[in-house]
């Protein structure tokens, strides 16, 4: 759908990727009634130098996003265009904090699915005994639990939680990842959170088998979601799901 005249092509198009991924995870189930968030960085050939980014419009379930109703804002919560909708407070403290203080951070991805939340209030946390979390050596970030993330003296904490990894456990919480694009940050929360599904399952029936440091190191390396040689990480899996969102439902694109 070509852009309408109020919207920089480059926005409408990061509007529309954003808004098919919100359909996405109600596809998938990771819906949290109104709750949790997506954010993608506005590209700097929209407004070159400043920080702006897009976030679902507060009291629309996923299904109802579209890409003219994703609220843009700056990071001090000031609405940027037009909405009839306001957005949700802890939403802007969690996502404002690491799109600013992680530069390569374009997308940003919060999730609450009752595997994520499990692991994260399990003491011992992920563990390193199944297929999904053996492609997460080394990768995967812990940040304790200090309430409803509405007060911004917590973000230097969660941003030295951190560091550089992009999978992220709040610990009591949920599930979050970050990445340079849309896709890489999906390819990045499909594998904890499917490890988490996993380790969920075998918990029910067991202890869970440790997978050798040296095998997961291994696993890691030859994640083919995370290969830089093969492009842009994760566009093929989410590409699919696009399609599959296109087929039951196009209206996000509008």
């Amino acid at each position: 759908m070509p852009s309408p005249t109020h919207h920089h092509p480059d926005e409408w198009a990061a509007r529309q990727q954003l808004a098919a991924c919100y359909r996405i995870f109600a596809m998938l189930g990771w819906t949290e009634m109104i709750y949790n968030h997506i954010t993608l960085r506005v590209p700097d050939s929209v407004a070159p130098g400043e920080m702006q980014f897009l976030i679902n419009p507060f009291g629309l379930h996923y299904t109802e996003v579209t890409a003219s109703n994703l609220v843009k804002i700056d990071l001090a919560g000031n609405i940027l265009s037009p909405s009839q909708y306001p957005i949700n407070p802890a939403g802007y403290v969690l996502h404002s904090t690491l799109h600013a203080g992680l530069p390569g951070a374009h997308a940003i991805m919060h999730t609450h699915t009752t595997a994520g939340v499990a692991v994260a209030s399990l003491a011992s946390g992920l563990s390193q005994s199944n297929f999904y979390s053996a492609q997460l050596h080394h990768m995967v970030a812990t940040h304790e639990f200090e309430g409803i993330t509405v007060h911004a003296d917590e973000g230097p904490r969660l941003l030295q939680s951190i560091g550089t990894k992009q999978a992220v456990i709040l610990k009591n919480h949920g599930l979050l990842s970050w990445g340079g694009t849309l896709p890489q940050a999906f390819a990045i929360l499909w594998t904890l959170n499917r490890a988490c599904e996993i380790q969920l399952a075998t918990l029910s029936m067991g202890a869970p088998l440790p997978i050798p440091e040296a095998v997961a190191e291994k696993c890691t390396r030859d994640a083919l979601q995370f290969d830089p040689k093969r492009g842009e990480a994760g566009a093929e899996m989410f590409n699919a799901l696009v399609r599959q969102v296109e087929r039951i439902d196009p209206s996000y694109r509008y």
